[in-house]
């Protein structure tokens, strides 16, 4: 009877006892639940990692497991690329900023999308091994 408000462990005492409903966590990506936490908010939350998977974990994790905030996130995506250096380089690009081929060389684009991210321009999260998925910050 776990998962609802009973008299597990207590018949015939009259106090009722809320046991918890989720005690198992697979598939969450690591994703933090409460024991408590209802059954809806579980289903929400397994919906949102199936469809977006380990991105989607770590965007609920990074907004302290607000779901509605790790959503509206993806607004804002950027898209994946092998480093957020390329992201800022395809930036430039995609913006029609001219740089001559002599200049090129100079330009260190892994400093600037740095600098994006701590000036809190960008929000940039490693998935995997030259996989990064890059969001603009609100």
């Amino acid at each position: 009877m776990c998962g609802e408000t009973c008299k597990h462990g207590s018949e015939g005492a009259g106090r009722w006892q809320h046991r918890p409903a989720t005690r198992h966590y697979e598939g969450f990506e690591g994703a933090g639940l409460s024991e408590y936490a209802s059954f809806e908010t579980v289903c929400d939350l397994a919906d949102f990692i199936r469809e977006h998977g380990q991105l989607g974990a770590k965007l609920y994790r990074h907004f302290g497991n607000d779901l509605e905030q790790a959503r509206a996130t993806f607004e804002d995506y950027c898209g994946e690329y092998k480093s957020a250096a390329d992201f800022a380089e395809q930036l430039h690009s995609d913006l029609g900023t001219a740089i001559p081929e002599s200049l090129s060389y100079y330009i260190d684009w892994q400093a600037l999308a740095r600098d994006m991210a701590l000036n809190g321009e960008i929000m940039v999260f490693q998935t995997g091994f030259d996989e990064v998925h890059v969001f603009w910050s609100r």
